[in-house]
């Protein structure tokens, strides 16, 4: 019963601190584009270069 004292007001400020963090996420926009990045790989360009674009590297 001693532990209820502790466990409870420490599951409410859990619970308050995910919820702050979860409302930051969203005013944020961390959730506004779910879609995007996965089609963005799909329209990746994945032609290789030509030879003449390619200046040699100088070391």
């Amino acid at each position: 019963m001693e532990s209820l004292y502790l466990l409870i007001p420490l599951s409410l400020v859990l619970a308050f601190v995910i919820g702050g963090i979860f409302w930051w996420a969203t005013r944020n926009g961390q959730f506004d584009d779910m879609e995007g990045p996965a089609h963005r790989i799909l329209m990746d360009d994945d032609k290789p270069k030509d030879a003449k674009d390619e200046t040699p590297r100088r070391d």
